[in-house]
């Protein structure tokens, strides 16, 4: 799927999570549209103006044909382009890692 990444006036990357327990936002949907879950500037749009509710019809209606369960509470979170992170889930709670944050031991 086609997709563009939303960026604010300081250039930073918008990706949608879903903090709250129950259902992920795009760890729980189809893996190969995992990354416009992500980044997709429509659904950023969206949330950006209505907030989660509808979310996932609207994600559905632009071909988005996973599990949508996590979208009632998806937010957007701003990073730095260029910057390597995952989504960390626990129960359907997803937040961001960045690589930076991670602590090896050896």
């Amino acid at each position: 799927m086609e997709f563009q990444r939303r960026y604010d006036d300081q250039g930073l990357v918008a990706v949608l999570i879903s903090p709250g327990f129950g259902a992920g936002w795009s760890t729980w949907g189809d893996p190969e549209q995992r990354e416009g879950m992500l980044f997709d500037s429509r659904l950023v749009d969206f949330v950006l103006s209505h907030g989660a509710d509808g979310l996932g019809d609207y994600a559905e209606s632009l071909g988005y044909t996973g599990y949508t369960g996590g979208a009632s509470d998806v937010r957007v979170e701003w990073l730095e382009p260029g910057v390597r992170f995952y989504v960390d889930e626990y129960d359907g709670s997803e937040s961001l890692r960045t690589f930076d944050d991670l602590c090896y031991v050896a």
